[in-house]
């Protein structure tokens, strides 16, 4: 008979609040540090702070993300404000455990409630940290005795810290399983926070969602069990299981799954292991061994899917990489598939040594190789500088691919959904059906011989020349009638030009060196003061609301200093009356201009445009008594001293209001705008024929790059 729980003197107290700071407020709920301050300013029932530490508040953070997810603000989905709570708790233990306790002895936690089938703690037993953790203890030593998944870092921690300390992961670990309503679920929330608890080893190797998605669609695995027969799918370099994770996060038929790890690190096996288990791989239908082997007692894997393991520059040997190569492809009996990911210098960089070229030669020749796929950089974030490749491998291909690879080369394209998905594509097209006659050539790569890589010997496993989709496409058709259509442009705006000319005469702008004394000077600032201009702010508009095909035409700061094309950016009417009521057009003549990054003047002669924040705008009033143009007072402003700011300033060097302008007379502005029109109409003549020639050179060069356009004979004029 259990005595004293009764007593309340004799009652665990309740566990602690976790603490968090405005800083990690932000953090969890995904917003900048300053918008907390605005939660606490203008909502009277944001939590109270409950203590302080070096003059910083602190809160409850149960409260907090209760408040988040009662009032919606906040970038963080209600569903993983627990979440980030319970992480946060984890984060804040670092002090007393290492990283490596952290993940280890809550993921054998997580492990430990999956195979004993109940809670981690019982609320109504109402037991301290000692009874708790002692418990614990006892469940893992009858279920794990051999030891497999949890008992080792169970004991461990047991072992370097006391009861009251290992107890909270223990509740920590019930938190994230709550959140995350299943123990899968926690065990990968807790994995993607690695690099938050600052366990950099287990984040070195991993790859960009992108990636892990295209891997995904080259294995194929969701297909494969749909067909209701066994398949082993196997990874004989997994880490800490990232890709045999992803790939499964797809599949749903688990139980027709065998799947086989290995790895020379014995914890990140046992992570792999319970990482595998927790994602409904059964017990015996799983095995990952510490060491570079396999289980052979299990049948031959039917998908292998892998990273070679990373080795830095100056060790990086491309023998040893092909050699591990070779290994997977041993793997594989007739009709099986591997997807390896490796180091570029070696899977389809030109060769150098001659050990290194015979092994991917004789690896070519085996009638092994499906294809070789150049990736971008960056899909390893962890390696900036690494450049990864895909080699797919299939024993016993369809008869339609034999003697043939395919060439993919994406390396220099971002690994897009939309890439991934048509690349993706062509490997399982080419390794169900090989060489098609219908027409559907592949979009990303290129069919090359064997014999033809064989006879380069160390040349690059590159393609020869784009995609035969890229010869048949509309575009590449087109550019003929393209060019042809630039370059009557041309000549329209040429005749044009001439024309113009012939009316106008030569250009002349009857500049003279001033005699006497230099007009006066004044500023923005005192013109606006005058009355002679108006300055109006611009709007803030949402991008959302943002379409090039609207009616209005949008006029921000790219605009204004050129980044992007004037019309680009446009707003429904519609829109505008409904969402912004009070948002002004612009007038005909309105100056449009910016201070950031730096000094822009547009003028917007057309008007009925819309501003945005932080441009602005000026107009001229035309009724002063000394009146300026809207194409004079821009002109001025951007040749106005002093407008740029140094490297590094936060500011520019003075205030818009300062910049000093001559104050012309009147005559004088009616003579200079007059002039400025006139080299503005000029301009757009010659800017006409340069656009026409620059896009007939640019269809030119591109088809000659890709082949699919030649140079007839030339004029005696075009000849050199």
């Amino acid at each position: 008979m259990v005595t004293g729980l009764s007593d309340p003197s004799l009652r665990p107290p309740p566990p602690l609040p976790l603490l968090v700071s405005m800083s990690d407020i932000a953090a969890f709920a995904r917003v900048k540090r300053p918008v907390v301050s605005t939660w606490r300013r203008r909502h009277p029932d944001f939590p109270a702070a409950v203590s302080e530490t070096s003059g910083r508040p602190l809160f409850d953070g149960a409260q907090v993300a209760e408040w988040l997810a009662a009032s919606g603000l906040g970038n963080t989905a209600p569903a993983e404000l627990r979440s980030e709570l319970a992480l946060f708790g984890l984060i804040a233990l670092r002090e007393r455990f290492t990283p490596w306790q952290l993940v280890e002895t809550v993921g054998s936690l997580l492990c430990l409630r999956r195979l004993d089938g109940r809670s981690l703690v019982d609320p109504e037993a109402e037991a301290g940290d000692e009874a708790l953790w002692a418990g614990i203890l006892r469940r893992a030593e009858r279920i794990d005795v051999e030891d497999e998944y949890v008992l080792r870092e169970l004991r461990a921690i047991d072992a370097s810290a006391a009861h009251a300390d290992a107890a909270p992961l223990a509740r920590l670990a019930e938190e994230l399983v709550e959140a995350a309503y299943s123990e899968h679920g926690a065990y990968e929330w807790l994995l993607a926070a690695r690099s938050r608890l600052g366990l950099d080893t287990l984040t070195a190797d991993a790859v960009t969602p992108e990636l892990r998605s295209l891997l995904g669609q080259l294995t194929d695995l969701p297909a494969r069990l749909g067909e209701g027969r066994p398949v082993t799918l196997a990874d004989p370099y997994a880490r800490a299981g990232d890709l045999l994770a992803a790939v499964l996060a797809d599949a749903e038929e688990r139980d027709l799954l065998t799947v086989l790890a290995a790895d020379p690190d014995d914890r990140l096996t046992r992570i792999t292991r319970r990482r595998l288990l927790l994602a409904g791989v059964e017990e015996l239908d799983l095995d990952v061994q510490t060491g570079t082997d396999l289980e052979e007692r299990f049948a031959d894997p039917d998908l292998v899917l892998t990273q070679l393991p990373y080795r830095p520059g100056e060790d990086r040997s491309v023998v040893a990489a092909l050699t591990e190569l070779e290994r997977v492809a041993y793997l594989l009996r007739p009709g099986c598939t591997a997807v390896v990911l490796g180091p570029a210098d070696a899977l389809v960089d030109e060769l150098k040594g001659t050990e290194a070229a015979q092994l991917r030669a004789a690896l070519l020749r085996e009638n092994i190789v499906e294809s070789v796929i150049a990736l971008p950089g960056g899909v390893l974030p962890f390696r900036p500088g690494y450049r990864p490749a895909l080699w797919t491998l299939t024993r016993g291909p369809v008869p339609e691919a034999s003697g043939k690879v395919l060439l993919a080369d994406i390396s220099a394209e971002p690994l897009t959904p939309h890439v991934s998905a048509r690349l993706a594509e062509d490997v399982l097209l080419w390794r169900a059906e090989g060489l098609r006659r219908d027409g559907h050539d592949p979009r990303y790569g290129r069919v090359v011989p064997v014999a033809d890589l064989d006879r380069a010997f160390r040349g690059s496993l590159t393609p020869p020349a784009p995609p035969l989709s890229v010869f048949w496409s509309t575009e590449v058709a087109e550019r003929p009638a393209l060019i042809a259509e630039a370059e009557a442009r041309l000549e329209r705006a040429r005749a044009e030009a001439s024309v113009y000319e012939q009316e106008r005469g030569p250009y002349r702008g009857h500049v003279l060196r001033r005699v006497g004394a230099l007009p006066p000077r004044t500023t923005l600032g005192k013109l606006v003061a005058a009355r002679r201009v108006t300055r109006l702010s611009g709007h803030r508009v949402d991008a959302v609301h943002l379409a090039p095909d609207g009616h209005h035409t949008v006029l921000g700061s790219e605009e204004v200093i050129g980044e992007r094309p004037v019309g680009g950016r446009r707003i429904d009417r519609l829109v505008l009356a409904t969402e912004y009521e009070r948002a002004a057009l612009t007038e005909p003549g309105d100056i449009v201009y910016t201070l950031a990054p730096r000094l822009g003047v547009y003028v917007d002669h057309a008007g009925f445009s819309i501003v945005t924040f932080p441009a602005r705008i000026l107009r001229v009033n035309r009724d002063a008594a000394r009146p300026l143009t809207p194409r004079v007072l821009a002109a001025l402003l951007a040749a106005a001293r002093g407008t740029a700011r140094s490297p590094g300033a936060v500011r520019p060097a003075r205030r818009i209001e300062d910049y000093q302008l001559p104050d012309l007379d009147p005559d004088e502005v009616l003579r200079f705008d007059a002039l400025l029109a006139e080299a503005e109409r000029r301009e757009r003549l010659l800017r006409a024929q340069a656009d026409a020639l620059a896009e007939a050179r640019r269809l030119t060069v591109a088809g000659l790059a890709d082949g699919t356009l030649t140079v007839g004979s030339a004029p005696t004029h075009l000849t050199t």
